[in-house]
């Protein structure tokens, strides 16, 4: 098979995502990276299956997509302090992500990227939903787009929706840290892409907490809005994992959801953060 084949996209809606099979990302060339890189900017989110990686190995491939971040209320692995485990054990029922966000908005300068790779996922169930915000902005109206171009919005890691940190759940497969240490952060509600130039929705119910400068019960009738807007079916995509397959996703213009339907069963992933900038 030859590179050109081996990383042929396979799109898996209209508004976002593509499979790239047959590639193993340990040896992957530079312009196979170059490729990659551009699939990233249009896809929005990309899966690449049949991947044979550790920690270490996850932290090099991840590293082809920018520097490497860390993640503020998780440990490490022993392997590799940038990589946190994502452990869902088979007599728990909270999950990581059960609600449409970005993530660690409430950080001055959030991830541009998440990685994540299944070590071990449920025959059925633990799918995960992505979205796409580019679209979600271009699909208001026009008065709203105006209307919420100035706005900006405080992100919090103490809201407490979604599971994960914020709730104070615990897992038994993953130590939490810094819970005492509340993030909070003002981006604007409309960010523009750095690389592409094109403005996407900035805005989630899960790390959200108001419209600067306005109160929570006045900031909730317009966030409320956006977040049923922003999740409208033809704006997504949704993907089953298998063990070995490694997603990439572009945190500054596609939220994602992780479905919580697989109760009894245990879901093990790792998860890597790639720097990312200040939203403008």
């Amino acid at each position: 098979m030859s590179r050109r084949n081996a990383l042929e996209t396979r799109p898996l809606a209209g508004a976002l995502g593509a499979e790239i099979p047959g590639i193993d990302l340990r040896e992957a060339a530079p312009d196979d990276w170059s490729r990659i890189r551009e699939a990233f900017l249009e896809h929005l989110v990309l899966f690449f299956p049949g991947q044979s990686l550790t920690p270490t190995t996850l932290a090099a491939v991840g590293a082809n997509f920018g520097d490497l971040a860390f993640y503020p209320f998780i440990e490490a692995v022993d392997e590799e302090p940038h990589v946190i485990p994502i452990v869902k054990e088979a007599h728990e029922t909270k999950n990581f992500g059960e609600g449409w966000h970005s993530d660690t908005t409430y950080t001055e300068v959030p991830p541009k990227a998440t990685v994540l790779y299944a070590v071990e996922v449920p025959q059925v169930g633990g799918d995960t939903l992505f979205a796409n915000m580019y679209q979600a902005f271009e699909s208001l109206s026009p008065g709203m787009r105006a209307f919420l171009e100035p706005l900006k919005a405080v992100h919090s890691s103490a809201a407490r929706r979604g599971g994960g940190r914020a709730e104070g759940n615990e897992f038994d497969g993953v130590t939490f840290k810094n819970r005492d240490q509340p993030l909070e952060a003002v981006h604007p509600i409309v960010r523009t892409h750095p690389d592409t130039g094109r403005k996407a929705l900035y805005i989630d119910a899960l790390h959200t907490a108001r419209i600067d400068g306005w109160s929570a019960e006045e900031s909730a009738p317009v966030l409320e809005y956006l977040y049923r807007h922003k999740s409208r079916p033809e704006l997504t995509c949704r993907y089953q994992w298998a063990p070995g397959t490694l997603a990439v996703w572009d945190n500054r213009a596609a939220q994602h959801y992780a479905m919580n339907d697989y109760h009894g069963h245990r879901r093990s992933m790792l998860r890597l953060s790639i720097a990312g900038d200040r939203p403008v």
